[in-house]
């Protein structure tokens, strides 16, 4: 599997994610890697900001462009940071993948 169908898988669901962590694990790439841990640092966001109720509905909108925005670059074939809290991702899970 190519580094960019790992990356990409990794942003289908938290089961996309957790298939994506294990295949990378056996055959480490950095683009896979980096991907894991910005899609993990989304997902978190999204977690967090859905247990405050009154910024639920903007964190969401935003947590999911970002998403979006990712999966571009997965697609792409490019490491593209999120916006602002990118490389707050990277380097929080540097341990993960």
């Amino acid at each position: 599997m190519t580094p960019q169908v790992k990356s990409i898988i990794a942003h289908i669901t938290l089961i996309g994610w957790i298939i994506a962590l294990i295949v990378n694990s056996s055959n480490k790439d950095e683009m896979t890697s980096f991907y894991l841990r910005q899609v993990l640092g989304l997902f978190l966001l999204g977690i967090v900001g859905g247990l405050i109720p009154a910024i639920r509905i903007i964190i969401g909108v935003i947590v999911f462009i970002f998403w979006i925005m990712s999966l571009v670059g997965a697609i792409q074939n490019k490491k593209e940071e999120t916006p602002f809290i990118g490389r707050y991702f990277q380097d929080w899970f540097k341990g993960l993948a």
